[in-house]
């Protein structure tokens, strides 16, 4: 970085605020108490992320009688489903590209159950009165080298070839039209698949219409042990336990309680920044008027949007792995990754050169080798879980819930009959080949971003294994 560049990125974060600009919000609600005691229910949810709530939400729809429990470690959406992007995208395979290499036969059933499922997501949000700035705008993948252009065009004639409609490509001059940035080649304009929302706010809503439909809520309550019971599963809590017919658990990244699933994810820390509000004079240099999510098209790779009060959102890039996939809060925060995202937002949008950023924070999402979530039973199908999102889980978890469910009841439905469903990706190592493995990989992604794509012999090999880590 030149040495005007990083004087420039450095002071564009020095009032930054080390807390998600989601979560720093007065609407947010105050924590629910702890359970004390012993609780009973048909359904006890493990997780109060998008995960845990979609799920509970879904119980109540199909029985309104069922008794459903909810426990949360923290306070519901702290983590990952208050820190992400507000991406919710239709896709549950992490894109088209990632779900015709590993399930190409049931690809078009993929997809409609996915395009379905963003439609249940915004009837829920009108049903529900969610206030979550929820805006269908659609997304625009965008090539910023001229490789990209290409790898762009096979997607979009793949897509068309799977019947897919809507889907537009653009040259440099209309993408342009749409975002101006000096590094934008062309595009792929998606506008029905993808909507933005404010992820806080949709926890939060979903809270609150998960406690009106009757599910008992408990917050900072940790699941600390499943047991099995003559009736069901007894969960242990740090100060009660939770007897319940039934467990549904949306821990995502943090270690399942059914621990021959914990070596199928592995925590990747990402971070993000936002501006202050933009001027109308600065919204108008950079266009934007349609507000579409953006994502570059490199291996290490940028996700960045408009807010509601008219903020840009710039996340992405790095993927940090700790050793050990431990979990840790001094990771949160990453100074050298937000003066890297600060130097390529200017390098992205010159004109907004002078530009404070307002927030800066990071966190730990579910990563799995194949991308995309994974779902199965424990305990003679007693307890049901899904993981592996990968990033996008604002939209996919709600399919995830009702997987979980329709395996909870011992139903073959549509989704259980999925290949996606029925299979889960392998399982990442244990140390040190682990870190070796991850390290390996992300050097070899850098180096294909900085070799118009070319893949090397580790990335090739890890294609014909269905093996990834993802940026």
């Amino acid at each position: 970085m030149a040495p005007s560049a990083m004087r420039t990125a450095a002071a564009s974060l020095s009032d930054a605020q080390p807390l998600s600009y989601w979560l720093d919000d007065p609407g947010r609600p105050g924590a629910l108490p702890a359970l004390a005691g012993d609780e009973r229910c048909d359904l006890l949810v493990i997780g109060g992320g998008y995960s845990g709530l979609w799920t509970a939400l879904l119980a109540k729809e199909r029985d309104p009688d069922r008794e459903v429990v909810l426990i949360e470690g923290h306070e519901a959406g702290w983590a990952a489903s208050g820190r992400n992007g507000g991406f919710c995208a239709a896709s549950l395979t992490h894109g088209f590209s990632n779900g015709l290499a590993r399930w190409p036969g049931e690809l078009a059933t993929l997809e409609e159950l996915g395009a379905r499922n963003l439609d249940a997501i915004e009837a829920a949000v009108a049903r529900y009165s969610l206030d979550c700035d929820f805006e269908r705008s659609g997304e625009i993948d965008v090539a910023t080298e001229p490789y990209q252009l290409a790898d762009l065009r096979e997607t979009y004639e793949a897509a068309v070839r799977s019947g897919a409609t809507g889907l537009e490509l653009l040259d440099r001059d209309a993408v342009r039209a749409e975002v101006d940035s000096p590094t934008f080649l062309g595009g792929l304009h998606d506008p029905y698949g993808v909507a933005m929302l404010h992820p806080a706010k949709l926890v939060w809503g979903l809270k609150r219409a998960v406690t009106a439909l009757g599910v008992r809520i408990y917050e900072n309550t940790r699941g600390l042990e499943l047991a099995r019971t003559a009736t069901g599963m007894a969960v242990r809590t740090p100060y009660g336990r939770v007897f319940a017919r039934r467990v549904a658990l949306g821990t995502n990244v943090f270690p399942s309680l059914v621990k021959r699933v914990r070596p199928y994810t592995v925590p990747v820390y990402d971070y993000a920044l936002t501006t202050e509000p933009l001027t109308d004079a600065q919204l108008a240099s950079v266009g934007w008027r349609n507000r579409q999510g953006l994502g570059d098209s490199a291996n290490r790779f940028h996700y960045f949007r408009i807010t509601a009060d008219q903020r840009i959102l710039w996340g992405g890039y790095d993927a940090i792995y700790p050793y050990g996939g431990r979990l840790d809060a001094s990771l949160d925060h990453r100074p050298e990754t937000y003066l890297t995202l600060a130097s390529h937002f200017f390098r992205c949008f010159p004109q907004l050169e002078g530009i404070r950023f307002s927030h800066a924070w990071g966190g730990a999402i579910d990563t799995c080798s194949r991308f995309s979530a994974f779902f199965g039973t424990a305990y003679d199908g007693r307890v049901a879980y899904a993981a592996g999102y990968t990033g996008l889980g604002v939209g996919a978890t709600r399919f995830g819930g009702e997987v979980m469910l329709d395996l909870l009841a011992g139903e073959r439905t549509e989704r259980t009959e999925l290949e996606m469903v029925r299979t889960k990706p392998l399982p990442f190592p244990p140390e040190p080949a682990a870190w070796a493995g991850i390290g390996l990989t992300k050097w070899s992604l850098a180096r294909a971003d900085a070799h118009a794509g070319r893949r090397n012999v580790w990335l090739r090999t890890m294609d014909r294994l269905g093996l990834g880590f993802d940026s």
